[in-house]
């Protein structure tokens, strides 16, 4: 008998451990799922929060800066040539205020638009001793290189829009055939050398100050070409 109530006693025991672990891991569980239930919450009220704070700030009026140029004044813009700046004002591009140059350009008496904080692409005219100079290389012999036409194409024309006049001058003095007429051009040739000519001769006419024919036949003379 007493063997009898000991192992009920053990059985009893051991059911009440088994309980006490059921117990445990469904606390266990419920705290687990309730903790993970309030993370979320969090990471929700957290995105909802974030989604209401951001808000994109549309520029309405572009940065600006003090005016290098006055309105009458020659200016170079390099990819264009020779310009004058005839006003300076306002204008509402994709509806942000911008303050512009308005730029009147000599060859294709084209107009022009340059915000005022990217005014140092300009470049004002050249001086006298800079033109002089300029002269003194188009008096020069040409400088050809012997590589592929492409590749030579290329650096001239980098040198055309870098809207230096001494880049310039080079150009012009490189292709040059002077009055021979016997040496054959490309049209590319043609191009570039009327390209780089053109603006040198805008510059060179607004800088001495005289009419466009004294200007050609000072520049055909250094050219060799009368």
């Amino acid at each position: 008998m007493p063997t009898i109530k000991k192992r009920k006693k053990k059985a009893k025991k051991i059911k009440k451990k088994k309980l006490k672990k059921r117990i445990y891991r469904k606390k266990i569980k419920t705290n687990q799922t309730g903790k993970n239930n309030f993370e979320r919450e969090n990471v929700l009220r957290i995105s909802k929060n974030y989604d209401q704070k951001v808000e994109i700030e549309k520029i309405k009026k572009q940065a600006t800066e003090k005016k290098i140029f006055k309105i009458k004044d020659h200016i170079v813009y390099p990819k264009h040539g020779v310009g004058q700046i005839f006003s300076v004002g306002t204008k509402t591009i994709g509806g942000i205020e911008v303050h512009c140059y308005e730029i009147k350009f000599t060859k294709d008496k084209a107009v022009g638009l340059l915000p005022i904080n990217k005014q140092s692409h300009l470049r004002p005219l050249s001086s006298i001793n800079q033109i002089n100079k300029a002269i003194s290389i188009l008096k020069g012999k040409p400088k050809v290189k012997k590589t592929m036409w492409s590749r030579r194409a290329q650096e001239y024309e980098q040198k055309i829009v870098s809207g230096k006049i001494y880049d310039l001058a080079e150009v012009v003095r490189d292709l040059n055939k002077g009055n021979d007429t016997l040496v054959e051009q490309s049209y590319s040739e043609r191009q570039l050398l009327e390209k780089a000519y053109d603006r040198i001769l805008n510059e060179f006419q607004i800088v001495l100050g005289i009419s466009h024919e004294l200007t050609q036949k000072k520049l055909d003379k250094a050219l060799k070409r009368i």
